[in-house]
C-alpha cells in the first residue's frame, strides 16, 4: 500500500475553521485526521503541502518510522505549526491502518480499558446565580464533572481585568461548591490570563477544598512560574492543552508540577505522541483530562486515545446542539460521528476512527478568516486571550 495524495481542507464549519486532512492510498484505504490549531489553518495547511512532497510514494503503515522523518528531517524541528500539521497526518495514518486490518485504532494502542468515555461539560462564564443553575440542570442530567470560566471572561468590549475577575469569581465558586455538594468535581478554566501573583490571590480567596482543578491559570512557557505557583497553593492543576510535543510536557511530569493532563491529540503529535506522553505521565501518577474543543475527528481520536489509557479521568464535551461539532443534523458534513449517550461516549467497535465525511460538501465549504479575540486591559495594553 503506497500513498496517493494528502489533501488538506481549511472549512468553515460552526463558528470556526476546522483543518480537516484526507490522506488516500492506492488500494482504495483512506484516513481522516485533524489538526488542532484554530486561527492560523493557512499556516498549517503550508506545512502539510510541504510534508506531502516527500510523503507520496510511502507506505502508510509505517506509522512511527513517518512521525520520527517528519519530525527530524528539518533543522528547525518542531513547534506548534508543524506539530500541528504531524498531529492531523498521524490520525489519518491510524485510520488508514485500522481501516486496512480491520480494527479499531485503539486496538493498535493496545486494546482498550473502558467501554465507555465518561465526559465533563462546561457551564459558561461564572456571572452569578444563572451560572450555578446551568451547572445543576447539568448534574442532573447525569454529570458529575462540570467546569466553568472565570467571571468578567470578555465584557464586549475586548477588556478583560484579571483583579476584576478573580474576587468576583471565588465569590461564585464559593457559593457554586456550597449549592452543588461535596460529592461533584469542580473545576474553572483561567485560560492562561493570571500571572503568579493573580493566581495565587484568586486560590487564597477561596477555602481549601473548593476547588478540584484549575485549568491553564498561567501561560506555560516558564516551567519555574508554575512551580513558584505550586508553592503557593494546594489546587491541582490541568495543563498542557497548547502543547506540542513529549518535551513540552517533559518538566512539568518530571517536576511533578501537576496532576492533569489536558494534552490535545490534534497538537501534541497524534497517537504517537499522546501514547508517550500518558506513559510517561501513569509513572508519574498524573492522570490525562485530554482538550476536545475541535470537531468530530478530534472527538473520535480522542476517544480512541481515552479508551486505551490506563491513567484517564474525563473527556472534555460539548453539549449544545449545533455547536462547533456540526451535530446540528441539519448541516451534514459529517455521515458518521461519535454521539454522546447520556455523559458519556461509546467505545466503537468500527474499523479505524469511525468517523466519515461528505466529502461534496467538504470540497465546497468555504474557509473563513476567524481571529480569536485580541484583549485589552484598561489602560490600553494587550493581554491574553
Amino acid at each position: 500500500m503506497k500513498i496517493t495524495a494528502i489533501k488538506p481542507f481549511p472549512a468553515w464549519v460552526g463558528h470556526r475553521n476546522q483543518l480537516i486532512v484526507k490522506i488516500e492510498t492506492d488500494e482504495g484505504i483512506y484516513g481522516w485526521g485533524e489538526s488542532g490549531l484554530s486561527g492560523r489553518e493557512k499556516a498549517v495547511v503550508g506545512a502539510i503541502e510541504h510534508f506531502r512532497e516527500f510523503l507520496i510514494g510511502r507506505d502508510p503503515m509505517r506509522i512511527g518510522a513517518i512521525w520520527q522523518e517528519l519530525y527530524r528531517s528539518q533543522y528547525f524541528e518542531g513547534g506548534r505549526v508543524l506539530l500541528a500539521a504531524q498531529s492531523a497526518i498521524d490520525i489519518a495514518l491510524h485510520d488508514i491502518k485500522g481501516k486496512a486490518l480491520g480494527v479499531p485504532v485503539y486496538e493498535l494502542l493496545g486494546g482498550k480499558h473502558r467501554d465507555v468515555i465518561p465526559t465533563f461539560p462546561s457551564t459558561g462564564s461564572l456571572d452569578g446565580p444563572e451560572t450555578i443553575e446551568r451547572a445543576k440542570a447539568l448534574i442532573a442530567h447525569g454529570w458529575n464533572v462540570v467546569r466553568f470560566f472565570p467571571g468578567a471572561w470578555d465584557d464586549g468590549q475586548g477588556i478583560f481585568e484579571p483583579r476584576e475577575s478573580i474576587g468576583k469569581t471565588a465569590k461564585c465558586l464559593i457559593k457554586a461548591r456550597e449549592e452543588l455538594g461535596d460529592e461533584v468535581v469542580i473545576g474553572i478554566d483561567y485560560h492562561h490570563r493570571l500571572s503568579v501573583a493573580e493566581a495565587a490571590s484568586f486560590c487564597q480567596k477561596m477555602p481549601s477544598g473548593t476547588l478540584d482543578f484549575l485549568e491553564e491559570p498561567i501561560r506555560d512557557e516558564t516551567p519555574e512560574a508554575y512551580e513558584a505557583l505550586r508553592r503557593m497553593t494546594d489546587v491541582p492543576f490541568a495543563i498542557g492543552e497548547e502543547f506540542a510535543s513529549k518535551w513540552q510536557f517533559l518538566p512539568y511530569i518530571e517536576r511533578d508540577i501537576h496532576q492533569f493532563n489536558r494534552l490535545d491529540l490534534c497538537n501534541v503529535g497524534g497517537f504517537t505522541e499522546a501514547m508517550k506522553v500518558a506513559g510517561w505521565s501513569e509513572a508519574h501518577y498524573v492522570d490525562m483530562m485530554p482538550h476536545n474543543p475541535l470537531g468530530p475527528i478530534c472527538t473520535a481520536a480522542t476517544i480512541h486515545f481515552s479508551a486505551a489509557v490506563a491513567n484517564f479521568s474525563w473527556l472534555e464535551t460539548r453539549v449544545a446542539a449545533g455547536d462547533l461539532y456540526g451535530t446540528d443534523p441539519g448541516y451534514g458534513l459529517f455521515t458518521r460521528q461519535p454521539m454522546l449517550e447520556g455523559v458519556t461516549y461509546r467505545v466503537p467497535e468500527t474499523p479505524g476512527l469511525g468517523v466519515e465525511l461528505d466529502e461534496d460538501k467538504l470540497t465546497h465549504d468555504s474557509f473563513r478568516f476567524w481571529e480569536a479575540p485580541h484583549l485589552r486591559r484598561r489602560d490600553g495594553s494587550v493581554t491574553n486571550w
